[in-house]
């Protein structure tokens, strides 16, 4: 049985730039008939430009997995810490071009 287990076990390496993360404070979403492709941007106050931080692609199914895994992290966040607010307005301008879609 330990056996199996090991070998079922997935070994996850982090480095530590990318344990640093990287801060996003907008998300423009796009896809196609086989990927989702998730933008990450930092947009700063003042500034008319904003630069993709980081991109992720992903098939249709993982991004739906992922739909679900965050769903279930902001129930479990919410249980803890209460309601998230969200505002109906973004808190900066959305007129700087790129891909209409955003999250």
């Amino acid at each position: 049985m330990e056996e199996q287990q090991n070998e079922n076990q997935l070994n996850i390496e982090l480095s530590e730039e990318i344990a640093e993360g990287i801060f996003s404070n907008l998300a423009i979403i796009t896809h196609s008939n086989t990927e989702f492709v998730l933008d990450f941007i930092r947009v700063m106050p003042g500034l008319p430009k904003a630069k993709v931080k980081s991109r992720i692609i992903l098939t249709p199914e993982h991004a739906k997995r992922l739909l679900s895994a965050l769903e279930d992290n902001i129930q479990k966040f919410e249980a803890v810490n209460g309601r998230i607010k969200t505002q109906d307005e973004p808190p900066f301008p959305m007129g700087f071009g790129g891909p209409t879609a955003q999250a």
